[in-house]
């Protein structure tokens, strides 16, 4: 049997449209100067599913917008560049900061931080290709705080 999208049984747990949280709009202005989120899923959306998002980073950064903070749960982070003859080269530079130390990046790669580590911030230095990103949070929805322990980033309520 063929089932499309969300036919069948198991289409429920199909995302093919993005539905992220609401996030302030002063951080949704920023973050469309250099990147487009492609989907998000987390266990709002799916009930035990963890949390995950996809972009694609297009423009380098003045400034970075990721400020560095904390995950109680271990997060899987990568950056891909989207030349498929040379799928290794990032085609762009980040700097990526885990527990202070500021990582510069030119290749295609996957970072794993441990839950309680201080990650970021991240900074697009340079962007020839676009970049795909994602983020994988071990937790059914994302939660971040700062150095003080107040959440960051945290979605509006509804």
């Amino acid at each position: 049997m063929t089932v499309m999208n969300s036919e069948g049984e198991y289409g429920k747990y199909i995302i093919t449209e993005l539905k992220a949280p609401e996030f302030p709009p002063e951080f949704l202005e920023r973050y469309k100067k250099f990147g487009t989120r492609i989907r998000w899923m987390d266990g709002n959306l799916i009930p035990g599913a963890f949390q995950m998002n996809t972009s694609w980073y297009h423009s380098a950064m003045d400034e970075p917008l990721f400020e560095e903070h904390v995950h109680p749960n271990d997060e899987m982070v990568g950056f891909f560049g989207s030349d498929p003859e040379h799928p290794d080269e990032l085609n762009a530079v980040i700097e990526f900061a885990i527990n202070g130390e500021n990582h510069r990046i030119n290749k295609s790669c996957m970072i794993y931080v441990p839950g309680g580590v201080k990650h970021l911030p991240l900074r697009l230095v340079q962007v020839d290709k676009p970049i795909f990103h994602c983020s994988i949070c071990l937790a059914e929805s994302y939660v971040s705080a700062d150095a003080e322990g107040r959440g960051i980033y945290d979605p509006v309520d509804k």
